[in-house]
């Protein structure tokens, strides 16, 4: 089933969840088991990573199966890096042959080490939107949206032009990347508003397991974090390590999701870094299960 179809059909707050592939074979019975406890929150629909590159192509394909046949709602991440008309073709392909009907299209990261520096027919999200459209129209398609904008963009105008782009290129809907002010999420939606645009926009939110793990995840995806919330973060880290920032962690999570709730965004998705337990808690935390 197409997620947008899921979307319209939903009348109450969901959760929907990011998984990425594990990076050896060696490590898959763990990755399940994480999978198999974060079923208990009943996700709306469940995504799953490309990698820098297109290089967990296969991988991803084969977890997308694999959950499909556990009875998820799947969405396979597709990029632009490294991608050609024929290879992207095949994979689309693939997805279909094996029940999987929605992707989420990404301009995508180069790979570690390397600048974007991509000449291929895919440059912009918005041309493998218009892609997927042309050679599997029924296709599900969600896109990324940024509430502080990504890190090339020269201003908030500009970055919202190009989310707004991507969605005229045929996206169903959008999910933010990682933020932590929620009036950048709210004026995100009141501009595609204000600009005669009203598909779904799902917030993204990252929960924070530590401050070692929070820099990494900001430096890698250039998302920003208030002043001062870094600094409470960073006092949490030095009186009491990895357990203190995970319950100030915890705290900032749910009262993001409390506001964005009430202010009437439709879920949450949640980057779950493949971690349960964390995820979980704060579903506790926000009603999402008991």
């Amino acid at each position: 089933m197409k997620i947008i179809e899921k979307l319209k059909e939903q009348r109450k707050p969901f959760v929907s969840t990011e998984f990425f592939p594990p990076a050896d074979e060696a490590a898959l019975k763990d990755f399940y088991v994480n999978v198999d406890k974060l079923s208990a929150l009943n996700p709306l629909f469940a995504s799953v990573t490309y990698g820098a590159g297109g290089g967990k192509q296969d991988r991803t394909l084969d977890i997308v199966t694999h959950l499909s046949r556990m009875g998820f709602c799947v969405m396979s991440h597709l990029t632009c890096v490294n991608a050609r008309v024929q290879g992207l073709a095949e994979y689309l392909s693939r997805l279909q042959d094996v029940g999987v009907e929605n992707v989420l299209a990404l301009r995508g990261d180069p790979p570690r080490g390397q600048v974007w520096n991509w000449d291929g027919p895919f440059k912009h999200a918005s041309d493998l939107v218009r892609y997927i459209r042309l050679q599997a129209g029924d296709m599900g398609i969600a896109v990324a949206g940024y509430p502080c904008p990504h890190p090339q963009s020269v201003t908030y105008a500009d970055d919202r032009a190009y989310t707004l782009a991507k969605i005229r290129a045929g996206a169903d809907f959008v999910v933010t990347q990682l933020f932590f002010d929620v009036r950048e999420y709210f004026e995100l939606v009141d501009w595609l508003h204000d600009h005669g645009c009203d598909v779904p926009v799902i917030p993204g939110i990252l929960p924070i397991q530590s401050f070692s793990s929070l820099r990494r995840v900001l430096s890698m995806c250039g998302a920003s974090i208030p002043g001062k919330l870094f600094l409470e973060l960073e006092e949490a880290d030095k009186q009491g390590g990895n357990q203190e920032v995970f319950k100030r962690g915890v705290d900032i999570a749910v009262d993001m999701i409390s506001k964005l709730m009430i202010g009437g965004a439709p879920g949450i998705h949640l980057y779950t870094l493949n971690k349960a337990d964390l995820c979980l808690h704060i579903a506790r935390e926000c009603g999402f299960i008991r």
